[in-house]
Parts: C-alpha cells; structure tokens; sequence
C-alpha cells in the first residue's frame, strides 16, 4: 500500500498515539539503532516527525498496510539518559508531541551472566505453584476467565507473589535457577470448552505481564529477591506465534505481519471453536495448520510444501504464526528479548518452538544477543529424538551451514531414551541403560556438549513416574540427571514424588504445588508438612543438588562412560586441581556413578574399571556417606543408584 493511500484511508481519523513500543529504552547500547512501534487511530497520516532531543537523530520512518502504525527509527548513540520529546505532524500542520524516556543501563552487557552447567534450572508454571496473600480476580479489562482448581485445563490462580513467598523453598532443595513457563500477557477468554491459556504459551502483550499474575514490577521484584538468594531466573518466551487476542491479529501492521493470514478474512461457522479447533468452513478455507514435523528444516529432500507447513502453519488455531521474514516484526522481537534483559535483569531466555520459525531470522536474533551479552545463554526448544539433529541447531555446529548461535539446546534424546529404560531392563545390546549409553556415543556431533539442556519431564510430557510412585526409577534418573556433562532441568514436584499423565488433559502434568494456595491441607513446602515417602525424596534430592553446587569434577570435569556390563551402567566425571597444600601439584577428584539397571542384584567387577578407580581403596557415597571397599567387587541392590567420591 502506497504512503498515498495510507493517508487517505486514515483522513476521516484524527491521528492519536495509544502506544509507543518499547515503552522505553536505554543508552550506551552496542546497537545505536532504536525501532519505535507507533501506534494510534491514523497515526501514519502524520506527514514527518521530529525530535531536538541532543545525540538523537531519525534515520527514517516507515508505514505499512495498516493506518495504525507509523515505525520510526532513531539512532540515539550519541545520547544521554533523559526524556525526549517527539513530535508528530499532522496534515494541518498540527503537532502531537510524546515523551519517551531514555534510561542508564542498570549493567554492561558483558556484566549479565547466564545459566550454564554449573546450575541446576527448575521449572514451575506461575499459574499452578503458589498464590500469594493478596491475590486478586477478577482482574477487570481482562477478558472473560475463571480460576477453578477443580478443573484442570482452567486457571487455578497461582501469581508472582505466591512464587516470592517461597524463594527459600528453592535454596533449601539446592535448585540455582528458576525458569518460569510465560509470565506475558495471554488474554484468550475461556473457551466453551473449559480450556484457558493459564499456560501462557498465546502471547497478547509482549511488554505486560499477565495481570493475573502480577505486575511488571512485581515480576522485576520477583528476580531481584531471588538474586538477592543466590537464585538465577530464565524467561520464557515465544517468537513463532502469538495469541489470537494480541492487536496484530484484528489490525496488522502489514499483510505480511503474520504467516497464511488470508484465513482470518475467511468466513467462519458457528462450530468455530478459536481455543480448541475449527469448524468445517474453516477446515476448508486458507487456514494452514502446522504438521508439528521438525526434520523438513534441516532435511536436504524436503519439499517446498513439507517445509512450508513447518515452518508457516499455525501451531493451533489460537495461535497465528508470525512471519519473522518480516524485518520490521523481526526487529521488534529482538528490541523485545533486549527490554527485558535490561529492565528485569533475567538470566536467560528459553525460545519455546524454536524450529518453527524462521532459521536465518532466529539466527540473527541469537547473534545480535550474542553481541550484546556475550555471557547470556538462551535454550531453544528442539524436539526432536535425534542426536545429529538436536546438535546441528547448536551454535558453530559443523553439521549445519547456517550458524543459529543458540548456545544451549535442549537433549530430547535423553529424555525419550529415558523414558523407554524405566521400564526396562538393562540387557548385553540395547535396551535399559544401553539406550542411554548409546545417546551419549553421539556427543562428538555437538561444539558444546556441556550447553546441552537434559531433562527427565517437563509441563509438555508425562510426569516421569507416570500413575506409579516408583522411587528407585526416579532415583537413578535423577542420579544420571545430575552428574552427566549436562545442564540439568527439574520440573517442579519431582521432589516429592508428583504423577499424572497426559492421556485426559495435558493439566494432568500440571496439577498444584500442594501447600501452594489457600485452603491446602497438604503443604509440601515443610518437612512437616510432607509425607513420609515425599521427605524421604526431597531429602534424598536435597543431598545430591547441595553437593552438586561448586563440585568442579562435574561442572568441569571429563566425563567416561562405560558399555553397561552385567546390567550395570558406569559413568566417571574427573576434575584435576592444584592441592591445596602444594599448588604445584595436581590432585585428581573422580566421581562415579552407578548404577544398577535390573531389578535384580548385580555385581559391579571393580577390576573392569581400574582406569578411573586407579589405587584407590575406597570410596564415599555422597548420598548416604557409606564408604565402600573398592578392593572388592561391589554388590548391587536391584536399580540401585550409587554416586561415589574418590579422592
């Protein structure tokens, strides 16, 4: 649409500015360049804008499809904190002026430091872990919603407030950092079909916090609080799509704003149910649903079609797909990911679906970060089960041709071969533990191995111990979890023992912390308030994670594995370090760990694994402090888990 045609369909409009995204910005960036996103009835009727602002210049300004939105670009390199004032001419010659603040960064970017292999992440919902005291609904401006604990795939009311309250829960465990499921805006009504968005996953306001959770302030409070305790906090967030309520659905900015959007222009039948699927007109119309299939975007066959579903399909009807070739939409995600960096100091970004979107334009988005916080980590979202493919989406993979400079992936290889091993036994070839061994055998196809993300669960799986309560299964998950060269991630009640499958609702995997909401009569946030069986696993965890905290033979270490041998499975992680006493000598520090992968007694022949053990005579297991005789073959309870100190 030409500039002329813009103006004209806006002239029956007086221009206002409603928003100014982002709502601020900061000085003394690595990247000068600033995209205002202006919006307001017929605002890109407006003829030129202005600002005396000193160190500010306008490099241009540019106006799409719609009359609504009027993009200006400002180089501000040479600026000083302070408020600006723009000013926006209409026809008439009239002046809309707006203010816009300039603020002092809080750090250098090379001063914010992210997540790596030295934490242990722990993931929570906002939504289902814990409400605070003065937790309020509804929340009026909202659209229509109901907090219901009684139903599973509605609001429950969990807030920033409730997270707060508990940070010390956190420290007690031994987690370092806390990845939160998306805490923007998500303003979906509830659907006829009693599903809500509590999730978070259908963004409606990329610079708001969800209301039903708190403010942004209460949110910046929530990750000062924890950095005060030592805790790291990580961000999640979506590129590849939206909500269907956000504003770019009933305005875009341009034609091209979002993927396949003829289908919004479509009519729809009465069956047309937006939180949940589509009625038969719309089966039938432009609507593009995403085959959720993964390889096309690496496959060197794949055809046009099978890529373009991938990568342009919606991901549900709820969620149009935003089309990152867009470079105005582009910039305006990455400006994005930078505010909250700057204003909430998080410690790292997990890009949910990350495959979808577009490759060359993620890639970017990682780079630009990557220049300005060098020491920033961000974990995309990869699933798929496959070694060579999770490895080639990491940064400086050779088996790529275009860099993503995503740091850290996340090992769905794991998780999958995990999954099948508890309920089997570990044999000569290839089932149990052997699955595992042969996950890591594919190790020399990442750069980085040790940014590589595992994890047994998560709030898109089934809980790991499915209906059951099998504590000897999640121990030896949990052993291996912890002590291979990997970043590891809990999801939150796998400390005490919490179950549930996705065979009814995926709210099943994502039940209430218990103790976290009023009216609980079980609080596992106590010793006191635990079961038996739940304190005995939290203990259990507690040790491991508190042991884990600075151990350099895992967070640095080497790591040898052993083909698994009468259905037990070894793993060595060795540090060398300077004594103590003699800095210029070396002391080795070596952990094993064991495990038993049969439900019967095994024997572990020390001898077979005299290349790690060396002379040593015995060894402590940090779990329980027994020291063991490694003079003698070591006996083995059925899926036993040991993790041995020697030094």
């Amino acid at each position: 649409m030409s500039v002329t045609t813009i103006m004209s369909a806006a002239k029956a409009q007086k221009p206002a500015i409603s928003r100014i995204d982002p709502t601020d910005w900061f000085v003394g960036m690595k990247n000068p360049r600033l995209q205002l996103m202006v919006y307001g009835p017929g605002i890109a009727s407006t003829t030129d804008v202005t600002t005396d602002y000193p160190g500010v210049s306008i490099d241009s300004v540019v106006r799409l499809d719609s009359p609504n939105y009027l993009f200006v670009y400002l180089n501000i390199g040479q600026a000083q904190p302070g408020t600006m004032t723009l000013t926006f001419r209409t026809e008439k010659n009239k002046a809309l002026k707006a203010s816009y603040q300039l603020k002092q960064r809080k750090m250098k970017g090379e001063e914010h430091r992210g997540f790596d292999i030295s934490d242990v992440l722990y993931l929570l919902m906002p939504d289902r872990f814990a409400q605070g005291m003065d937790h309020s609904k509804p929340i009026s401006g909202m659209n229509a919603y109901r907090e219901d604990r009684s139903q599973p795939s509605l609001r429950h009311g969990g807030d920033m407030e409730g997270i707060r309250q508990h940070l010390d829960y956190f420290n007690e465990l031994g987690v370092t950092a806390l990845w939160f499921t998306p805490v923007l805006e998500n303003n979906s009504p509830d659907s006829e079909n009693g599903f809500s968005t509590y999730h978070g996953y259908a963004t409606t306001d990329y610079y708001r916090v969800d209301p039903r959770f708190g403010t942004n302030d209460d949110y910046c409070r929530l990750i000062s609080d924890a950095h005060a305790k030592g805790l790291k906090v990580v961000m999640d967030m979506i590129f590849n799509h939206c909500g269907f309520e956000h504003p770019w659905v009933s305005d875009m900015p341009s034609k091209d704003w979002l993927n396949t959007p003829d289908w919004l222009s479509e009519p729809k039948d009465n069956g047309h149910d937006p939180m949940t699927g589509f009625g038969e007109s719309a089966k039938e119309s432009k609507y593009l649903q995403t085959s959720y299939k993964l390889t096309p975007v690496v496959d060197p066959y794949a055809s046009k079609i099978d890529l373009r579903e991938t990568t342009e399909g919606w991901f549900v009807p709820s969620m149009p797909d935003l089309n990152q070739h867009n470079p105005h939409l582009m910039r305006y995600l990455i400006q994005n990911s930078e505010w909250w960096i700057e204003t909430a100091c998080i410690d790292g970004i997990r890009m949910d679906t990350y495959p979808y979107a577009f490759r060359e334009e993620m890639a970017q988005w990682m780079k630009e970060l990557d220049e300005e916080y060098p020491n920033f980590n961000t974990v995309g979202e990869t699933w798929v089960t496959e070694p060579a493919y999770t490895a080639a989406w990491q940064k400086d993979s050779r088996l790529s041709d275009q860099n993503s400079y995503l740091k850290t992936v996340m090992d769905f290889s794991f998780f999958d071969k995990l999954s099948q091993a508890k309920n089997e036994e570990t044999d000569g070839w290839w089932q149990g533990l052997n699955r595992l061994y042969n996950s890591f055998v594919y190790d020399y196809l990442y750069p980085t191995p040790s940014s590589v993300l595992a994890f047994i669960e998560n709030h898109d799986t089934d809980r790991f111990l499915g209906t059951g309560r099998d504590s000897l299964m999640l121990k030896q998950a949990l052993a291996l979890l912890l002590t291979t060269n990997r970043i590891p991630q809990l999801y939150y009640g796998t400390e005490i023992m919490m179950n549930g499958t996705k065979e009814v609702t995926d709210g099943n995997v994502r039940k209430d912390f218990p103790g976290g909401f009023p009216g609980d009569k079980h609080n596992a946030f106590t010793r006191e308030g635990r079961t038996k069986a739940e304190q005995q696993m939290f203990g259990w965890l507690s040790r491991l994670l508190h042991w884990r905290q600075g151990n350099k033979a895992i967070t640095k270490g080497t790591m040898k594995q052993f083909i698994p041998f009468g259905g037990v499975y070894v793993i060595a992680r060795q540090f060398e370090d300077h004594a103590l006493d003699q800095p210029s000598h070396f002391v080795r520090f070596t952990v094993l760990t064991i495990l038993n992968g049969t439900s019967k007694t095994a024997t572990m022949p020390v001898s077979r694994y005299a290349e790690v053990i060396g002379s040593t005579t015995r060894a402590k297991d940090v779990l329980t402090g027994r020291y063991y005789d490694l003079t003698k073959d070591l006996q083995l309870k059925p899926r036993q888990s040991l993790i041995l100190e020697l030094n």
